[in-house]
């Protein structure tokens, strides 16, 4: 029976589960163990942590099974060993500091020698999949009797041409694919993007990962077109990859959505690819909540690192306690540990609950449309999936997050048809492609906005004002949401209802005073209402505070007395 032997700092369980699932979609019984416990085939028979040898017989005496593959926990190596004389693929996704201070291990060079146990067990005619991204790992190939299969985000990493070289195989992202090389020849896989746990491609540890378990799956002989399809079709959800940057979309505190991202995050490196996606999902304008948290087997410099990366990336912050997982201290030791590093980062005022529940709660109910929340959890995952549940969460599919990516950079799905949209100089194909549009993308907001768009630039002012309030009414956000604003008060202002235009224009420059543009359509509103004086006094002022000529910084005290003198009359 083939074996695959997995372990890392990070990564080691979400690579273990997706080689797991890719096996199983090749039509092979398959059994792995890991820290979740042991799975024989989908069904959990033993649940609990079980990376170490006990693992390992669990998996092994499965009745049937064909491919076992085994999380390999440091741990476990040390106290009790592999739990088999060899495997056939091993694989390191990483080696950070972690655990350090345990078992005699106090040093990351330590570390990497424990890791490295699983390449010397790989058998002469396997493969030892290591990451060449990290050197400690592409080191390993030095005491490893099997091939080297690299796998690295650096298409132009000099340890492709390295392993290469004494025969070995690469695996890295070429022209935004998931591709093979070997011999010199290349192999495009699959779109990064076509594959959900990579988030769209934002979590670039997942694309590390995949790489990984694409080489394992292949180096064990499965079926190349099964190993696509695996990566296709594993997602990063509850069901299959549970604690992995699982994503949600669930009511904000405004009406509007927010996203809820629940990782285990267990430390720096763990921390900083949750906080890379998080950035990766939030709307323009938005904010992320952090609940964080660790179990106390981490060392002070652990604790307090994780506590300054979260008050350097974190717009609010909370911290939660895992009363089953103090590991020795105290719960006022690793909240003070956490307490010292957000002080660093220039962070005091932050509120700590008793469960990781509790702080998801309160992150949620504190939350806008387009925020991102995330979650370090580790001890109450069912509790926190059972609760998104009730309140109606609803589990991002890959289409989803697709969507939530691209808008996070400020664009649409549709860009391209937008665009062409626009270019279109007739009004009449403007309005006919914006139609097209709303019917492909019913209740979408952003595309109202531009139909909307299509006859105002068409002069038909009324119908541009229907559609605007509509697209503002369905949750239009920022950076469009300002501009339908301005759109819509012109709108009214060019049917004689100047006054409607003035009030929401002076709404939104109270919101945005620096705003020259949004300074000049109140100034139009103004004019048309009749009070022309004030409109002047109005735009002058922001021009006075604004402006950086030279001519306007020496007079800036004048022109601006002058504008509140014409800003406080009515004509």
């Amino acid at each position: 029976m083939p074996v695959a032997s997995i372990t890392g700092t990070n990564g080691k369980t979400t690579t273990t589960r997706l080689l797991a699932h890719i096996a199983m979609t090749a039509g092979k019984h398959t059994a792995w163990s890991s820290t979740d416990g042991v799975v024989d085939h989908g069904t959990m028979i033993e649940p609990g942590d079980y990376s170490g040898p006990a693992g390992a017989r669990g998996v092994l005496g499965a009745p049937g099974v064909e491919i076992g593959i085994l999380e390999t926990a440091r741990g476990g190596m040390l106290l009790k060993g592999l739990g088999v004389a060899h495997n056939d693929v091993s694989v390191v996704t990483n080696v950070t500091a972690d655990h350090l201070g345990l078992q005699g291990v106090d040093t990351v060079d330590q570390l990497a020698e424990v890791k490295a146990i699983i390449t010397r067990a790989t058998r002469p005619a396997g493969w030892a999949v290591l990451n060449g991204d990290d050197p400690r790992v592409w080191a390993m190939r030095a005491g490893a009797s099997a091939k080297p299969w690299v796998f690295t985000l650096d298409p132009s990493s000099p340890a492709i041409r390295e392993a290469l070289g004494i025969g070995g195989r690469a695996i890295t992202v070429l022209d935004d694919r998931i591709t093979v090389i070997t011999d010199g020849t290349s192999d495009p896989l699959i779109k990064v993007v076509d594959v959900p746990m990579t988030i769209s491609g934002l979590s670039r540890h997942n694309v590390a990962n995949a790489l990984a378990a694409t080489a394992a799956a292949l180096g064990l002989g499965l079926d190349r077109a099964a190993v696509v399809e695996g990566l296709r079709s594993f997602r990063p959800d509850a069901d299959l990859n549970p604690g992995r940057m699982n994503t949600y979309s669930t009511a904000s505190a405004d009406g509007g959505e927010c996203t809820v991202v629940i990782d285990l995050a267990h430390n720096e490196a763990g921390l900083e690819a949750l906080m890379d996606v998080t950035d990766g999902l939030r709307q323009p304008g938005s904010r992320v909540h952090l609940g964080l948290g660790a179990s106390g087997d981490r060392t002070d410099e652990i604790l307090e690192n994780l506590g300054e990366i979260a008050g350097h990336r974190a717009d609010h912050i909370v911290l939660l306690h895992k009363p089953h997982y103090l590991r020795g201290r105290t719960r006022e030791d690793i909240e003070g540990h956490f307490r010292i590093g957000l002080q660093r980062a220039g962070v005091a005022d932050v509120a700590s609950f008793d469960t990781e529940l509790a702080g998801l709660e309160a992150l949620v109910a504190g939350a806008h449309d387009g925020d991102v929340v995330a979650l370090m959890c580790h001890a109450e995952r069912q509790d926190v999936y059972d609760w998104l549940a009730r309140t109606g969460a609803r589990s991002d599919d890959a289409g989803t997050i697709r969507r939530k990516v691209v808008g996070a950079r400020g664009e649409h799905q549709a860009e391209d048809e937008i665009t062409a949209l626009w270019a279109d100089e007739d009004a009449e194909g403007r309005i006919r492609r914006g139609a097209e549009l709303v019917a492909a993308h019913p209740g979408d907001a952003r595309i109202t906005y531009e139909y909307a768009g299509t006859f105002d630039s068409a002069g038909q002012e009324e119908r541009a004002i229907e559609l605007y309030r509509e697209a503002l009414n369905s949750g239009l956000r920022e950076p469009f949401r300002h501009r339908a604003v301005v759109q819509l008060a012109s709108s009214l202002r060019n049917v004689g209802r100047s006054e409607e235009a003035v009030q929401l224009l002076e709404s939104l420059a109270q919101d945005r005073p620096e705003s020259v543009g949004i300074a000049g359509f109140l100034a139009l509103a103004l004019s048309s209402a009749g009070r022309s004086e004030e409109a002047l006094g109005r735009l002058l002022s922001v021009v006075a505070q604004g402006s950086t000529d030279e001519d306007v910084l020496r007079y800036r005290r004048a022109l601006t007395a002058y504008a509140g003198e014409l800003a406080g009359r009515r004509d």
